[in-house]
């Protein structure tokens, strides 16, 4: 089965080793990053990510883990 181009790049995104984990509240979709990622990672973001339009944006962030997903309610911030 074919990947979306969205899904291509979080896949790709997190093969590098990126640690961005998603935020969904009330259809708001943003990422948290806590740890420092590898510079591949980072790159890769800032080059194939960042500029895409806010719609296409949202859609590689819902693909990436999220922070419900990793931590339930106990947010890294609260810790």
């Amino acid at each position: 089965m074919e990947q979306t181009h969205a899904a291509e790049l979080a896949t790709r995104y997190l093969r590098l080793g990126g640690r961005r984990l998603s935020k969904v509240d009330d259809n708001h979709v943003t990422t948290r990053i806590w740890e420092s990622e590898p510079p591949e990672a980072e790159a890769f973001w800032k080059e194939y990510i960042e500029p895409l339009d806010e719609s296409h944006q949202r859609e590689v962030m819902t693909l990436l883990p999220s922070i419900s997903e990793i931590y339930g309610a106990r947010c890294p911030s609260a810790l």
